[in-house]
């Protein structure tokens, strides 16, 4: 059975000492990838932090890929990331609190190894460092770096 462990801040009183606060883990259940970076872990939505995966959902739609080429990297993306955690010890070692979409940006681990730059080693990811709710760059251009044209130019 596989076993996720998330860190739980437990929230310190404002006249306490912030140095002070524990951190616990949990064992949870399940994880669910909805496409490359992001999906649930128990229920809770997360993004992983600071990469960006191809978009799988369809052409043209808000949110969706900008080429037929990117939504099919995309599912070779999360089909990676469903592999690379599956049946893995897995932990979240960092959490950046939510994003504008509510979900919890998070680093996560899979048996020791930062899943995030797995899947940018492997080719699947790309970097998107973030500063917050603020990305510090542009995403990649899945389309670009495929050289298939946007959706927008056909």
């Amino acid at each position: 059975m596989k076993r996720l462990w998330i860190p739980l801040f437990l929230i310190v009183a404002a006249c306490s000492d912030p140095q002070a606060a524990t951190i616990t883990t949990a064992p949870a259940q399940s994880i669910y990838w909805s496409d490359g970076d992001s999906g649930r872990i128990d229920g809770m939505k997360f993004r992983l932090a600071d990469v960006d995966a191809p978009e799988t959902g369809g052409v043209g739609a808000i949110g969706g890929a900008k080429c037929e080429a990117e939504r099919e990297i995309g599912f070779d993306a999360k089909a990676f990331m469903v592999e690379l955690t599956r049946d893995a010890e897995l932990v979240i070692t960092s959490n950046s609190g939510a994003d504008r979409y509510e979900r919890d940006v998070i680093t996560l681990s899979a048996n020791g190894v930062d899943v995030g730059q797995a899947g940018i080693e492997a080719g699947h990811l790309g970097p998107w460092p973030h500063k917050g709710r603020r990305a510090l760059t542009k995403k990649p251009d899945w389309c670009g770096k495929l050289g298939v044209p946007h959706a927008s130019t056909q």
